[in-house]
């Protein structure tokens, strides 16, 4: 089959829907598909991906004659098949959509992020200015908490099918013999201010830094929860990743001598394995969570996720089996708590992550997910 991807953001752009369809992309390849991509994302030529890129502020991933490239791109192309990527409203993606209804093309369209109140009222002025649900349009979400408020715009004329985001299962399996028991990786380390230390937790949070992730709120709930865990079990904290709040958060840390937590910045693949192996709770506090493909790895690695009932966490992590869920803050709170304080319980979680694999989100799954789509749109 021929696919083109369509994507405002792309490589070298580093962040979920980026990498997220450039690992698509290479699973299909291997699957023996021809794909291209079209991104308004600049950067190095690479192997099918054609840049419609504009001389724009900020390097912002839209062309305002995207609509005109995307079409000569897909009636050159011969594709059976247009694949868009779009967050909450992406401009050169809805383009692409565009494009396809045009040229004949079949479209499936992949909404990475949650529509929100706001974003719900924009498609629904779109759809009294350009009748979009008429367009044939398959759309897919990455998970159910997702697919809800799609489904209640798109209306029944419009199939929204789940397609999860993929993850190689395999690759983010602990190695044999690298998981090691907190005491036993962390005896020397002392919590600033306590006395002797029976234990120490090591609580790991991943993802950019940014305010709509709630990075001061997560800060707010380690304090919190340092509050109610015994002093002879002493935490420290790890929260990788880089953006715009990470000022704010170190003033934060300073000012409450929380010199526990460390900000290490922004981690490669590799370096978040060797971090998850020596994890004992992950924490995914977002409540607008469209999916969290960090706490996927989390739990594929082994390491109980604690997260928000009403994201996208909640379609692979099960109360009590993979993690904890909650739907306030003081759930959150009390979730870190109790597995801060119960060692049995995060082993019991531990050992059933790492046994039991997360297969709805395995790249063979994912794969047959969109297949299906594509078939669906063709027909």
């Amino acid at each position: 089959m021929r696919i083109l991807h369509v994507s405002d953001c792309y490589l070298p752009r580093l962040g979920g829907i980026e990498v997220q369809v450039a690992d698509l992309v290479r699973a299909q390849r291997e699957a023996g598909h021809t794909v291209e991509v079209v991104t308004a994302t600049p950067g190095e030529q690479l192997p099918g991906v054609h840049r419609v890129v504009a001389n724009l502020p900020f390097d912002l991933p839209v062309h305002p004659r995207g609509t005109a490239h995307l079409l000569r791109i897909m009636r050159s192309g011969r594709f059976d098949v247009v694949h868009v990527h779009t967050g909450a409203v992406s401009p050169f993606a809805w383009m692409g959509v565009r494009a396809a209804v045009r040229s004949g093309l079949p479209v499936v369209a992949t909404v990475h992020s949650m529509w929100d109140p706001v974003t719900r009222g924009v498609y629904r002025a779109l759809q009294a200015a350009f009748e979009w649900r008429r367009w044939g349009l398959v759309l897919t979400a990455v998970s159910e908490a997702a697919a809800r408020p799609i489904r209640a715009v798109a209306g029944p004329r419009v199939p929204v099918q789940v397609v999860s985001n993929g993850l190689d299962v395999t690759a983010w399996r602990p190695e044999p013999g690298s998981v090691r028991h907190s005491s036993e990786r962390h005896s020397s380390v002392r919590d600033a201010g306590d006395g002797p230390v029976d234990d120490v937790v090591h609580v790991v949070a991943v993802g950019r830094l940014a305010p709509r992730k709630q990075p001061l709120r997560l800060l707010k709930l380690l304090e919190t929860v340092r509050t109610r865990v015994p002093k002879d079990i002493a935490m420290r904290a790890t929260i990788v990743g880089d953006g715009p709040a990470r000022g704010r958060m170190e003033r934060y840390l300073r000012a409450r001598r929380m010199g526990w937590v460390s900000l290490p910045g922004r981690y490669s693949r590799e370096q978040i394995k060797d971090l998850l192996a020596v994890a004992d709770v992950f924490v995914a506090p977002a409540p607008r969570e469209s999916f969290g493909l960090a706490a996927l790895e989390a739990r594929a690695a082994g390491v109980p996720v604690v997260a928000r009932a009403q994201s996208g966490v909640a379609d692979f992590v099960r109360p009590g089996k993979e993690g904890l869920l909650g739907r306030t803050f003081d759930d959150l709170v009390a979730s870190v708590a109790r597995l801060a304080r119960d060692s049995a319980l995060r082993q019991s979680i531990a050992e059933h992550n790492r046994e039991t694999e997360p297969v709805r989100c395995s790249w063979p799954a994912v794969l047959e997910g969109f297949a299906h789509c594509y078939e669906l749109a063709r027909s």
